[in-house]
């Protein structure tokens, strides 16, 4: 079988797994859900034999960092069952009344959440991602088609043919988890064409792997697009809170989009901030590259060119600019930001409420690290991504915004004059 059959196969099966799926009660989807869980960990060696095969063959042909993304450990599978739990402990969406209200006619409308029907998710090659998403898509009612990395196509086929069964075991639609067992590439630009099929596209990966899915699909896409994070501090900051917000939001996990890359400090508190801070970035290995003003404090840091205020690291790398006031500042981040998370360092609950208010961002901190931007950091489990979208959600994708909703109206003969 080709790709576009193979895909379009996988679809039709997953939107008739979507009618089932949709209609089944919370105790069914909650046990499906720690079955899944109990499978993993059952299944533990068989997981850690295919992933082996996925490491072996990348080994030598990728960074360290993607090595370490890929491979799979007896406590990341515990982790992946854990994050299951979580989800079926989550309350369940579906069904719930938003908001209602009674017209003068007497008729009563209410908008109520039901699922999408059936998500494609494109991801990059993390093995753990499968079960995530899986499980966050049937909580909220959600049949998926997955189409993993090719690194880890092993390690995925493995653990999605475990959450199948586990659907099975307790009476709901096996096909509600479907997995595009090919490497074939023309297996994702098929599915993005099957706008009757598939409801929602999620591209997880690099920006120009987004924005090839976002020109190309028929089917509405939610993006999760650059990450381009912006910190700044106020000129009356806690210098010590400062720095530990930076160097976290930098360096305790840099590859990702919710990771620092540049910092805006104003003029009055940087000669009292950035000595202390260059010290600790040196200690973690960050490399800084600064304007003028970052440079008379850092002499060791590098010149920052216009490019740098425009690139997404993802490495320890951050820029760092010296600005007149908190204006500036955002000023900058209107120009440079994506839009996916930017935080302020302050004491000043003026500028504190200026900053949330105009900055637009998905997420906006006050005195907290944007690596708290995250599904599980929010109480919500897991996530399918950050959307950076506007429509129809925006921020960590929980079970919540796998949802949709519609009118329920209930009368007693009205009819409309």
């Amino acid at each position: 079988m080709d790709a576009r059959a193979l895909i379009e196969t996988r679809a039709r099966a997953a939107r008739e797994a979507a009618r089932a799926l949709a209609l089944c009660p919370t105790k069914t989807k909650n046990d499906a859900l720690m079955q899944m869980a109990r499978g993993l960990v059952e299944k533990t060696e068989t997981l850690l034999e295919a992933n082996r095969g996925d490491v072996e063959r990348a080994r030598g042909r990728v960074a360290p960092a993607f090595l370490d993304r890929l491979m799979l450990t007896e406590a990341r599978i515990e982790e992946m069952a854990q994050g299951l739990r979580e989800i079926a402990a989550l309350p369940d969406p579906v069904g719930a009344v938003v908001e209602s209200w009674r017209r003068p006619n007497g008729i009563e409308i209410s908008r109520v959440r039901v699922p999408l029907g059936v998500i494609g998710f494109i991801y990059e090659s993390r093995p753990n991602v499968t079960a995530d998403a899986a499980g966050l898509c049937i909580k909220s009612g959600n049949a998926v088609v997955l189409r993993g990395g090719s690194e880890a196509i092993e390690s995925n086929t493995a653990i999605a043919a475990v959450l199948a069964r586990a659907l099975e075991k307790v009476g709901a639609p096996a096909d509600a988890v479907q997995h595009v067992d090919t490497t074939d590439r023309a297996a994702v630009a098929a599915l993005l064409e099957l706008d009757r099929l598939v409801d929602l596209i999620i591209p997880r990966g690099g920006e120009e792997f987004v924005r090839w899915v976002s020109e190309r699909s028929r089917v509405p896409v939610l993006k999760h697009d650059k990450g381009l994070v912006h910190a700044y501090v106020d000129a009356d900051a806690d210098v010590a809170m400062a720095v530990a917000i930076v160097v976290n939001a930098k360096a305790q996990r840099p590859s990702v989009c919710n990771a620092l890359e540049t910092l805006l400090v104003h003029r009055e508190i940087a000669p009292r901030l950035l000595p202390a801070l260059g010290a600790r970035l040196a200690q973690v290995g960050v490399a800084v590259r600064g304007c003028p003003g970052t440079l008379a404090l850092l002499p060791a840091a590098s010149p920052a060119t216009d490019a740098d205020w425009d690139t997404e690291y993802l490495d320890l790398t951050l820029s760092i600019r010296v600005v007149d006031d908190l204006d500036t500042a955002l000023a900058h981040i209107q120009r440079h930001g994506t839009g996916l998370a930017e935080t302020i360092v302050t004491n000043d609950r003026a500028h504190a409420r200026r900053f949330t208010r105009e900055v637009d961002a998905a997420a906006v901190l006050v005195n907290a690290s944007t690596r708290l931007v995250d599904g599980s950091q929010f109480g919500m489990g897991a996530e399918m991504g950050i959307s950076t979208s506007r429509v129809h959600a925006r921020g960590p994708v929980g079970v919540r915004e796998l949802t949709t909703t519609k009118f329920v109206v209930q009368g007693d003969g009205q009819v409309r004059d």
